[in-house]
């Protein structure tokens, strides 16, 4: 009996998985690293705030285009150095290097906690921080000092705020060339990690950026000024098919546009592997049982933190029971059943970035 597994290779192109850059982790623990890249003219530095990624002003309103090309925006290295010491609220990072002729190193400058350029006499908006805002913030006592204080020249790093555009990675790596789609991928993830985790987790002291900013430490000598790396979030995703290579198709409550329909996910659990994993949440969803497992490629998804790692699966029993709490409605579909949905839009396929529109075509058979 034919197998819709058999034939099935490894996904050959994903969009957040094209870095080609050498991390070069041996110069991460070098003293003054980014100080002094930042000094060399072969530096590039781009741009991370709130978790988007800046772009040439004009760029942002282009994501939603089709054939359109988007461009990381970039600032001077040593424009940026003379920056840093009087911005102790912008995190730098060592993305790596391209090696070659010209050298190119990479690092990006966080800036969500840098106050935005304010017209003189306006009191700049705080970054919304829960543990930095009390009651007695209610009754400030000292609006109106601003109005007296001479007017100054906002910072480089100031007028970035509004200088370019801001955009979601989801829809900057469709429009950008592999590299930088690369280079915005890693400076997402290190960034949002950066401003999320502002406090060491086993004691609650202050961290530092350190290891090039792959890393911070916790500022307590009493607990040993332990580093601390990244947290990544494993998660499974699936293509299901049944025996007559069926797609089963669903569509999350979680998702505003009810015409949305993709593949079967969810997290790995304590103490679970990635296959375990995989049936799990095809059982909790939509009650199938799954025989044959193929793993098929992987990309990070760093929304906040996670990992995507793809399979496909070959469904044991074919009587789809939804969850009702995170699956909604699931169905079958062949493949002309799905070219039908779209054309009419009873269903749109999920995003360009995403890791499910890829599996969903390598079952398809062609680009959607």
């Amino acid at each position: 009996m034919f197998s819709p597994l058999a034939l099935t290779q490894a996904l050959p192109f994903l969009p957040l998985a094209q870095g080609d850059i050498d991390y070069q982790t041996e110069r991460r623990g070098e003293d003054g690293l980014i100080d002094s890249l930042l000094n060399e003219p072969s530096t590039k530095v781009i741009l991370t705030r709130g978790g988007r990624i800046a772009v040439p002003k004009g760029q942002g309103g282009i994501v939603d285009y089709e054939n359109v090309r988007m461009r990381l925006a970039t600032l001077p290295g040593a424009y940026v150095r003379s920056e840093l010491a009087s911005h102790p609220a912008a995190v730098a990072m060592f993305l790596g290097s391209y090696g070659g002729e010209r050298n190119e190193h990479v690092i990006d400058i966080d800036i969500t906690r840098v106050e935005p350029a304010t017209p003189a006499g306006q009191s700049p908006a705080a970054v919304p921080d829960s543990a930095g805002t009390g009651a007695d913030d209610a009754f400030d006592e000292h609006d109106d000092e601003s109005s007296s204080r001479p007017a100054v020249k906002p910072s480089l790093l100031e007028q970035a705020v509004t200088r370019f555009d801001w955009v979601d990675l989801r829809g900057f790596a469709p429009h950008a060339t592999a590299r930088e789609a690369g280079q915005a991928t890693s400076a997402i993830s290190l960034s949002i990690w950066h401003t999320r985790q502002r406090f060491c987790p086993t004691c609650g002291a202050p961290v530092e950026t350190a290891m090039g900013g792959w890393a911070q430490r916790c500022t307590n000598d009493a607990d040993g000024r332990r580093l601390l790396f990244p947290r990544v979030e494993p998660a499974v995703i699936t293509a299901i098919v049944d025996g007559d290579d069926r797609l089963l198709l669903q569509h999350n409550v979680a998702w505003k546009d009810s015409r949305l329909y993709s593949v079967s996910a969810g997290f790995v659990e304590a103490g679970e592997n990635l296959e375990h994993a995989v049936r799990r949440e095809a059982k909790e969803e939509v009650g199938l049982t799954l025989g044959a497992v193929k793993y098929l490629g992987s990309q990070p998804w760093p929304f906040p933190a996670s990992l995507m790692m793809a399979f496909k699966a070959q469904a044991v029993t074919t009587d789809v029971h939804v969850d009702g709490e995170e699956t909604m409605t699931a169905r079958w579909v062949t493949r002309d059943e799905y070219t039908n949905e779209l054309v009419t839009g009873r269903m749109v396929a999920p995003g360009k970035a995403t890791i499910a529109r890829y599996m969903i075509e390598e079952w398809y058979g062609r680009e959607l």
